[in-house]
């Protein structure tokens, strides 16, 4: 196991704790969802989109919707939304 993984599951283990959830609530599969979820919204609108839609994606999954369906509802919505574009000050600041 990475370092990298090594420090990832260890948070999580921390936060599961002083939430009170079992650490098998989130398991590969749901990580690989959300992470995959997260990047895409961070990449096809902007990037504070990403902990927001997981936040969202935890409220429906609360209140009853399953991660996969809660998921693909939110794949389809991100598959008509427009490719995050610089705006003019990062567009001045790398010389484009």
């Amino acid at each position: 196991m990475s370092a990298e993984t090594n420090t990832l599951n260890g948070w999580l283990g921390e936060v599961c704790a002083v939430l009170d959830l079992a650490e098998d609530e989130l398991d590969e599969d749901a990580r690989h969802i959300l992470l995959d979820l997260t990047r895409d919204a961070a990449h096809q609108v902007i990037r504070p989109a990403a902990p927001l839609t997981a936040y969202l994606i935890g409220l429906a999954v609360g209140r009853g919707a399953t991660l996969s369906a809660a998921s693909a509802k939110v794949q389809l919505a991100l598959s008509s939304a427009a490719p995050e574009e610089p705006d003019e000050t990062e567009e001045r600041e790398s010389g484009t």
